[in-house]
């Protein structure tokens, strides 16, 4: 049997965060967070583009406090990744003319970055789609997934 992988997508660490107007699931993405780390049926990974767009999400809070706050809460997360006491790692990826390429081919949904754009399949999950596909490529014995609240990047999943 396969080790199963899930890399989160940005919809569901805005909700673990709390990020104001990102958060309306956020009970039950916790109690999901929850439910995996118990059963130990997979291990999360955190894409990079999950990342850049929380931290983007931050960013353009209206209320000065809020940023300050959930940008505190955000470091203190991310710091946690670093010394390995999240529950999920950090997937590395390297950004490099393949992976852009791969990007722009739209990897393996058998679409373009422009198709998918037309569709309104954002830049951001389509890139999330080539950590994993690209995750895939260098690890054997592994089935990879992304835990999103997205439907239509639940749809390539």
């Amino acid at each position: 049997m396969a080790r199963r992988v899930e890399f989160v997508d940005t919809s569901v660490l805005c909700n673990l965060l709390g990020i104001p107007g990102k958060c309306q699931d956020r009970e039950r993405v916790a109690a999901e967070l929850k439910r995996k780390e118990a059963a130990r049926d997979c291990d999360l990974l955190l894409p990079v583009t999950a990342v850049i767009e929380t931290g983007n999400h931050i960013a353009q809070l209206p209320d000065g406090r809020q940023r300050r706050t959930h940008a505190e809460i955000f470091a203190k997360v991310l710091q946690s990744v670093v010394e390995g006491k999240a529950p999920w790692a950090l997937n590395a990826v390297e950004w490099d003319a393949a992976h852009l390429s791969a990007l722009i081919a739209g990897g393996t949904t058998g679409s373009s970055l422009v198709e998918h754009a037309c569709n309104r399949l954002g830049c951001g999950d389509l890139n999330i789609l080539i950590e994993r596909d690209r995750y895939l490529a260098r690890t054997s014995g592994v089935e990879a997934g992304v835990w999103t609240l997205d439907e239509l990047l639940r749809s390539y999943v």
